[in-house]
């Protein structure tokens, strides 16, 4: 193995175990889970074997399904008795890309609903359509957005906004050049019934 496939190794130590844990935690048989993703119960298994590493997507729909940040799965989260400050002040948070989209943190981790400033140029991930248990409020801050809902089409010019029910295909394009910048509030549900409070 190179040195680099060695650091990506040790860096994901332990994730198939934590992937496993939160299954359980949320009450999740491995089946229900995989469905909620998209994916076999088959492949869920290998990730929580370690006998393969999930992709952004995949680690993505599994804190979706779970009710957990991306970082507490891959074993970077706090644990639950560290309080964070309720103010996130700005320039606060490292940015993330991801798929080519920006992602900063506009919000405290670890709660039911995450809040992010999200910058979406133009052009990228322009075909994929999402769709995941939650709901989805957004706000244009500046460029044009436009928002596919089912085969609904609605632009967003800056100061829009829109709340939506996340099982609903959606799709988010950047309509010009300069791109897009949202303010973006998403809940992770577990279930329909699921207590928004996360342990």
């Amino acid at each position: 193995m190179d040195t680099e496939g060695r650091d990506a190794a040790e860096e994901l130590s332990g994730l198939g175990a934590r992937l496993r844990e939160r299954r359980l935690s949320s009450g999740l048989t491995l089946e229900a889970a995989a469905a909620r993703v998209g994916l076999s119960p088959a492949h869920l298994s290998r990730l929580e074997t370690a006998k393969r590493q999930p992709s952004l997507p995949v680690l993505l729909g599994l804190s979706r399904a779970y009710g957990v940040p991306v970082e507490v799965l891959i074993g970077e989260g706090e644990t639950p008795a560290v309080v964070r400050a309720p103010v996130v002040r700005a320039g606060e948070g490292e940015p993330t890309t991801a798929g080519g989209w920006t992602y900063r943190p506009a919000g405290v981790p670890g709660r039911a609903m995450q809040a992010l400033r999200v910058r979406i140029p133009l052009r990228v991930q322009d075909a994929v359509v999402r769709v995941h248990p939650g709901e989805e409020w957004l706000y244009v801050l500046s460029g044009e957005l436009l928002l596919t809902l089912d085969r609904e089409e609605h632009r967003l010019a800056p100061g829009d906004s829109a709340h939506f029910d996340s099982m609903r295909p959606h799709r988010l394009v950047a309509v010009h050049g300069q791109g897009v910048e949202l303010l973006f509030l998403h809940t992770l549900l577990q279930s329909p019934t699921a207590d928004l409070c996360l342990h």
